[in-house]
């Protein structure tokens, strides 16, 4: 059984804020069915799966979790990083497609802090980034013991270490931030409304970034199951 079928119907039901009981009748199913392939209980037939992409204006792709993009764009396989553990070197494609989703993903974050009207938002947000290049950095570099440790002021012996500490203090500061809880002297968001997101929000408010946030989504879970069913 498709496992992402029944989360996506939910999930474009619920960001419509359409009721259970509407959405069956005007499928002209019985709510009970309905439930059932919102649970994952029952699966159903081709003809149910053209309708419901139909009644939602998406497609059958979309729903059946083959892309991320709900208007059917699908992901080449080309293009998706090579993580079957054969340590094949990724084409250069691959590389400007890890690159793009990235950096993309990272312009849509900095959106939303700035559409939130959150300094702390912004500020925490930077630092949690930088900071994990920086780590990211340190370890490439400490890889060659011949290159010199003069370039950074922060010894090799804490710097990582400390460098995550300040990571999860960023972390807890943005939760508390766009949860509206002000600490210290940092501000928050103050109206978490700002901070509604559906699919289609996404799309029509970053169109330049939403796919790319949508793909990062998509790549990153697939990897966090394959490895949890490794």
């Amino acid at each position: 059984m498709n496992t992402d079928f029944p989360r996506i119907i939910a999930l474009q039901r619920k960001e419509r804020q359409i009721s259970q009981k509407q959405a069956a009748a005007d499928l002209g199913i019985s709510q009970a069915l309905l439930s059932h392939y919102e649970k994952g209980i029952r699966e159903c037939g081709l003809d149910f799966l053209v309708k419901i992409a139909d009644y939602y204006n998406v497609s059958c792709d979309y729903l059946l979790g083959r892309t991320p993009e709900p208007e059917g764009k699908i992901i080449s396989m080309d293009d998706i990083p090579d993580d079957d553990g054969n340590n094949s070197m990724p084409s250069p494609e691959v590389v400007a497609f890890n690159r793009k989703i990235i950096n993309n993903s990272i312009s849509l974050l900095f959106s939303l802090a700035q559409k939130a009207n959150s300094i702390t938002l912004i500020k925490e947000i930077s630092s949690y980034l930088m900071l994990s290049v920086y780590k990211l950095f340190r370890i490439v570099y400490n890889a060659n013991p011949h290159n010199d440790q003069k370039l950074f002021s922060v010894p090799k012996v804490v710097a990582n270490d400390d460098a995550s500490a300040i990571v999860c203090m960023n972390e807890a500061n943005i939760k508390a931030a766009s949860s509206g809880i002000p600490i210290g002297d940092n501000d928050c968001v103050t109206n978490s409304e700002i901070l509604y997101l559906t699919t289609s929000i996404l799309s029509q408010s970053y169109p330049e970034y939403s796919s790319s946030m949508l793909k990062l989504i998509k790549v990153s879970e697939d990897s966090i199951h394959k490895k949890r069913n490794a």
